[in-house]
């Protein structure tokens, strides 16, 4: 069983970092792609950040260059390493387990497991 719990958010000015954790506790994440998505008041989810099937990662033009996916096998953990934040940055942020079958790491219908989600606010 995927139980995926993220932690790290919370209030920070722009320009300041904050560093997302997502921690499985059925210990699959280490077997799976993972991802990190967002989602504004009033808007979709949107992509962020993802490994792909074999390491690589990948990241949405908005965040590339400040934000940073890893993860730690050995502790069942996905990180997000947020820097230079924006007021843009304010959302939701969750992490997502990608489904075997899926062919897109970008589109939150390639996920089947998600974590409760963790609020990011940026003042400006």
């Amino acid at each position: 069983q995927v139980l995926l719990q993220e932690s790290g958010g919370g209030l920070v000015q722009a320009g300041g970092s904050l560093r997302l954790s997502c921690a499985d506790s059925g210990r699959t994440l280490s077997t799976y792609p993972m991802g990190w998505f967002r989602q504004a008041p009033g808007k979709e989810r949107q992509f962020v950040a993802a490994f792909s099937r074999g390491g690589g990662t990948y990241y949405a033009d908005s965040v590339k260059g400040r934000f940073t996916i890893s993860r730690d096998n050995a502790k069942n953990t996905v990180y997000l390493q947020m820097d230079s934040l924006k007021p843009e940055d304010t959302a939701v942020y969750y992490c997502a387990r990608r489904k075997p079958s899926s062919t897109s790491m970008y589109s939150s219908n390639a996920y089947d497991s998600w974590g409760q989600g963790t609020q990011v606010t940026v003042s400006s």
